[in-house]
């Protein structure tokens, strides 16, 4: 992973500006074919020159006709569009019997860096668990790497075994990524930029449900765009039902995000569940989480901090095999004085203890 700090001076107000995603108007049509059609031409394959190839891309009527056209819009213009289609339909390509397919997904060069391809598959998703399909899927080129990405982080799975298209032009074989929708149970993945503010608003809710929050504090949790651009913030999301139901917050590989966090420890912040997803282990498993994580990047521990009153994440921690390390107890913050925990990750029973 790259390291990516903060932005020294504001982002232009075209960036911070909030859009919408919602289904094109039918006197939209020839202008989501239009953004397609440029999306596609600064794409990593350049300009398409099949005429059939061309027709696809600026026909936007049949493509809503097909299934449901969604765009992203500010107050000002549209910034990118995708394609929604019904199973069975004839525009499809790689949906079998009971699958809905995402194709052409696009975003202006203008817009890109403001989630609007995460908010445009993110909405695809909620529409087809409307329509009670039972997967969605999608193909891209190999060469769409960050659109691999993107999928890969809101929860698609590569599928090489259905990877048997192959189109002209230079595109070769084409990537097929599936989303399976009957699955149940919580996937743990980076947050989209679109979900900012629920996040911020899950954090808040978290937090205030056992304890008063000063205002810094709270404007502190609710500041998840600038948690995100310079570390990780992970949400925990119902498979089933796409809800947001916890959050937490680890550095980015060879940095720490708290004065806590010394060489060889993946220090963490702001584990939260959301007060209607409790009892659900939500904590435990991005707790479990960040212990692989850090396992995973060859680190020798996990540590954090907690406020004194926050006792249910103590018995949380506690449970899990975390140890108070007293010694390194030295922040004061509104008043009380932040307890540390660390864990030892070669020993994930818990059966050892972690030195300072």
């Amino acid at each position: 992973m790259t390291t990516t700090t903060l932005p020294t001076s504001a982002p232009p107000a075209s960036a911070t500006r909030p859009f919408v995603v919602r289904t094109a108007t039918a006197d939209e049509h020839e202008a989501v074919g239009r953004l397609t059609q440029r999306a596609f031409d600064d794409g990593p394959y350049g300009p398409a020159t099949d005429p059939e190839r061309v027709r696809l891309l600026r026909d936007a009527a049949t493509r809503a006709r097909a299934g449901d056209l969604l765009v992203a819009a500010d107050a000002d213009r549209l910034l990118g569009t995708a394609s929604l289609l019904r199973p069975g339909h004839g525009l499809t390509r790689q949906a079998r019997d009971g699958e809905a397919e995402i194709r052409l997904l696009a975003v202006d060069t203008s817009a890109r860096g403001r989630g609007v391809g995460a908010a445009l598959v993110a909405a695809s998703l909620d529409r087809a668990r409307a329509w009670g399909v039972r997967a969605l899927v999608l193909d891209t080129g190999a060469r769409n790497v960050v659109a691999h990405r993107l999928y890969e982080r809101l929860g698609f799975e590569r599928a090489p075994a259905r990877e048997t298209v192959v189109v002209g032009n230079g595109v070769g074989r084409l990537v097929v990524y599936t989303h399976d929708l009957t699955r149940t149970g919580v996937l743990v993945r980076l947050v989209a930029p679109h979900e900012h503010d629920e996040v911020a608003r899950l954090s808040v809710a978290a937090y205030a449900h056992d304890d008063d929050l000063s205002d810094t504090y709270r404007a502190s949790l609710a500041d998840v765009a600038a948690r995100a651009a310079e570390h990780e913030v992970w949400v925990a999301q119902d498979r089933a039902t796409g809800a947001l139901l916890g959050t937490v917050a680890t550095p980015r590989a060879g940095r720490h995000i708290s004065p806590l966090g010394q060489e060889g420890e993946l220090d963490f912040r702001l584990l939260a569940v959301s007060p209607d997803a409790r009892g659900r282990g939500i904590g435990t498993q991005l707790t479990r989480f960040v212990v692989d994580l850090a396992r995973a990047r060859g680190l020798r521990r996990v540590v954090m901090n907690s406020g004194p009153r926050m006792t249910a994440a103590h018995r949380l921690y506690e449970g899990l095999g975390f140890v108070r390390l007293p010694e390194r107890e030295t922040r004061v913050v509104d008043g009380g004085t932040l307890l540390a925990f660390g864990l030892d990750v070669d020993d994930p029973a818990g059966e050892g203890r972690t030195r300072a």
